[in-house]
Parts: C-alpha cells; sequence; structure tokens
C-alpha cells in the first residue's frame, strides 16, 4: 500500500501540472472504488481552478474555490499526468481533464482508493480525529510519550496508530523502530520518554529521506511521473526477515503483529 511518503511523492509531481489550473471535464470510467464515486463530483468540479493540492495523511485534496477533490491511493492506486488523447489501460478509472491539454489520470487494479468530494467550509469525516502530520511541530517524543502511557499494546501498532500520529504505515514503523533500537512487539507504556524522543526524531528522519528518495518501490507504485522510488534500497529490516543485519550481522526475524509483518534485530533492539 503507497504510504506517506509515496503519498507525497505524489502530491509533488503532480502539483506543478494542476495548480492554476481550470478543470475542463471530468470522465468515471468506473464508480465502484472503495465508495461510490459521488455522481455529483461530474457536475460540481468541471469550471473550477485548482488553487492547491494538499496531503492529510494519505489523503490528496485538490483545493477549489468551491470544495476539495479528496484522493486516497488504496492498496494500488496511482495517480499520473497523461496527455488527454493517451492510450487507455486496462484499471484506468478517471480522468480530470485540465484546461491546457493535460489530464489527471487515476489507475487503480484493486480499486481500494476513493475520489470522494467535500463542500467549501467543510471537514469531510474521513479527516477527523486524525492525529497529528509526523513532519510538523506537533509531533514529538512528548507527545508519544504523552499517548502511550498505560497501553499495553505493541509499540509498532501504537505508532501506526492514525489517532496517535498519521502515516506511519507498516515499511516506516519497522525501519524507525529499528532506528530507535526498539523491539517492535514491547509494550507502548514501557517505553520511556527519552527513547520515545530518539523514535519521534528517527520517524522524521525515516519519513524524510524516503520522500527525498521518492518512496519505497513496492507492487503497483509509482509516482506522479510515472516513475518507481527508490528508497527500497535504504531499508535495514524490512522485508529482509532471515538476511543479515546490516548493523551486527545477526539473523533479522519475523513476527506478526495486527496482521502485519514485524521484522527487527534481536541484538540491536530490545
Amino acid at each position: 500500500m503507497p504510504e506517506l511518503p509515496e503519498v507525497e511523492t505524489t502530491r509533488r509531481g503532480v502539483e506543478p501540472h494542476c495548480v492554476g489550473h481550470r478543470v475542463r471535464r471530468v470522465i468515471v470510467r468506473e464508480p465502484r472504488l472503495r465508495w461510490p464515486v459521488p455522481e455529483q463530483l461530474a457536475c460540481v468540479l468541471p469550471g473550477q481552478v485548482i488553487t492547491a493540492v494538499e496531503r492529510r495523511a494519505k489523503y490528496l485534496l485538490f483545493r477549489t474555490a468551491a470544495g476539495s477533490l479528496l484522493v486516497h491511493l488504496g492498496m494500488s492506486g496511482s495517480l499520473r499526468m497523461v496527455a488527454p488523447d493517451a492510450p487507455l489501460r486496462r484499471h484506468d478509472h478517471i480522468d480530470v481533464l485540465l484546461e491546457g491539454g493535460v489530464c489527471l489520470r487515476y489507475h487503480d487494479p484493486r480499486r481500494f482508493g476513493c475520489f470522494l468530494w467535500s463542500a467549501a467550509g467543510e471537514l469531510h469525516p474521513l479527516l477527523e480525529n486524525l492525529g497529528p502530520e509526523p513532519l510538523s511541530r506537533e509531533f514529538d517524543g512528548q507527545h508519544l510519550y504523552y499517548r502511550s502511557r498505560r497501553r499495553k499494546g505493541p509499540i509498532k501498532n501504537f505508532i501506526m496508530d492514525g489517532k496517535v500520529v498519521v502515516g506511519v504505515g507498516n515499511i516506516y514503523a519497522n525501519e524507525a523502530l529499528f532506528q530507535s533500537g526498539i523491539r517492535p512487539d514491547r509494550a507502548a507504556g514501557r517505553v520511556s520518554q527519552a527513547r520515545y524522543e530518539r523514535l519521534a526524531e528517527n520517524i522524521k528522519q525515516v519519513l524524510t529521506t524516503a520522500i527525498e528518495h521518492g518512496g519505497t518501490t513496492l507492487r503497483d507504485f509509482v509516482g506522479g511521473d510515472g516513475r518507481p522510488g527508490y528508497f527500497a534500497q535504504q531499508l535495514f529490516v524490512y522485508g529482509r526477515s532471515g538476511q543479515p543485519c546490516k548493523r551486527c550481522g545477526c539473523p533479522l526475524r519475523e513476527l506478526r503483529l495486527g496482521q502485519r509483518s514485524s521484522v527487527y534485530c534481536v541484538t540491536c533492539q530490545h
């Protein structure tokens, strides 16, 4: 599933082609995504100028005076800028045609993504109750320490909770915990504030580095320019179960937490 760096990479890729351009037409070939594409979208969006392309958690927000187009890439979705007459591929479900001869095309084989609409001044329910952005000033070790008190669940599940902090998915949770020397199954409430300070900084660093490298290439993900990300070359633990730790050489181990794979080093993490 595209995580925060992949979504941010996509945002940066499509933003220069969308901001300041008027929507000419919306073509919905397949409305059956995770939630049905609103019928009003093809009526309310044309004629509007896209004033900003923002990201909140793993959602992309295309702002206009009338409201915002809310896009989630789901497990296999991608956005590309193509020519309006570019040949269609299977699973090219939605086109947003812009004045100036460009087209924002949504591709999603599994159809777990979404294209939704919220009117100006309204906060979409999907954006309610979200935690702070991990790269913001509001997110730090003190925030994690405060929210973790009396929590008995694994720390990995805790930092992946969108109500605690948004956008820390499975890949980057594994990597940040390794960099912080914390086992993924350690109880969140038994981690000291000092270790949470280190973890918060490592979450910021891992995500920032991933964004700089264009995200992680996984399955169907590509950025807005159609090119894959390359952070996979920088991974220390994710997807490397049984391989030697890049720091100490011990074989990495794998366990399951919340239906997800967690890889860690028994020597470097405790």
